[in-house]
């Protein structure tokens, strides 16, 4: 379950204000301890902003072919149109070495 910032500030301050341990205190919150000292540790770094969900997807994909490779693979692919796409891929390969 996803919380938003608020109520990751309202749990962070309910451990902080608690008689009890913090593990208890999480464990009655229903809140992994992991997840809790996340959310804390970026607390106490950034203050409550950075509490903010980060998005997940990564900012770069590892597989993604550059844009002038890419254009340098559709120009063998028309001139070469007979070719089945693993047949192109080893004659692309190939004229890189």
């Amino acid at each position: 379950m996803r919380y938003p910032a608020s109520e990751k500030l309202e749990i962070i301050r309910t451990v902080e204000q608690s008689h009890l341990s913090a593990k208890r205190t999480l464990d009655q919150l229903g809140i992994p301890r992991r997840t809790f000292y996340r959310w804390y540790d970026r607390y106490l770094e950034g203050r409550p902003e950075a509490l903010e969900d980060r998005p997940s997807a990564p900012s770069r994909v590892w597989n993604r072919i550059p844009a002038g490779i890419q254009d340098q693979i559709i120009e063998l692919a028309l001139e070469q149109s007979e070719l089945s796409p693993r047949e192109l891929a080893v004659r692309f390969t190939d004229g890189q070495r």
